[in-house]
């Protein structure tokens, strides 16, 4: 299989998984792996720094105007710049986790996103990662997925990222900034998360990153070697 001509669609809600599973499964096949959540947060974190409430769709519409987000490998790790700054850091904060879901519902930001994602994808060969990649941004992904979790097991990935950056949070709080994330994310007028009609589903509750992985790079290449690649 040539992995330089499929695109992957990872969909799913926070914390199901989808980051740490598409960058591997693009490590594995060779892919380039686009984290779309992370263009998002730079957008929201500029926003944040620029003291623009998240719900003011006009304010951020103007600050789009001199806002540019892009990705850059460095080996393994993606690089996610702001205006030319390196923000991997800074995007994974709590304040930008709360606001990003806000910040996102509005068109302006999305239509900026989707035509950055889809520039990027042109060639193939990527895995992409999102909630409304498989639906909005590449409708004709060759393979589509949509990762699911028990809410409970969310909290805790997300507990543990936050302590491997020194942080201790209230697991009874990132249930219920969970469960409001999803509200939000299903809710939006644009672009809102649902599941692709021709999405296979997997329920990570349960699931090692190995396990989640094997079952993507699986599919991929039974699809690859269809396809004739």
């Amino acid at each position: 299989m040539s992995p330089g001509k499929l695109v992957i669609a990872i969909d799913g809600p926070a914390a199901s998984g989808k980051s740490t599973t598409a960058r591997l499964v693009a490590e594995r096949l060779g892919y380039v792996h686009v984290d779309t959540g992370a263009m998002y947060r730079a957008v929201t974190l500029k926003v944040l720094r620029a003291g623009i409430p998240p719900a003011d769709g006009q304010g951020i519409a103007r600050l789009l105007e001199t806002t540019h987000v892009a990705l850059r490998r460095e080996g393994e790790l993606i690089r996610v710049l702001l205006d030319g700054e390196d923000v991997n850091a800074e995007i994974r904060s709590p304040e930008v986790t709360r606001a990003v879901s806000a910040v996102s519902r509005h068109r302006s930001v999305r239509e900026m996103m989707v035509r950055e994602q889809r520039r990027m994808g042109a060639e193939g060969g990527l895995v992409l990662e999102g909630r409304d990649i498989g639906t909005v941004v590449f409708p004709d992904a060759d393979l589509k997925f949509f990762l699911i979790a028990g809410i409970e097991a969310r909290a805790r990935r997300r507990g543990e990222e936050l302590r491997a950056r020194g942080i201790s949070p209230d697991l009874g709080g990132l249930i219920e900034e969970i469960r409001e994330r999803d509200s939000l994310d299903s809710t939006r007028d644009e672009s809102p998360l649902r599941k692709a009609e021709d999405a296979i589903e997997i329920d990570t509750s349960h699931l090692t990153i190995e396990e989640q992985v094997r079952v993507v790079v699986e599919r991929v290449r039974a699809v690859g070697e269809g396809k004739g690649a």
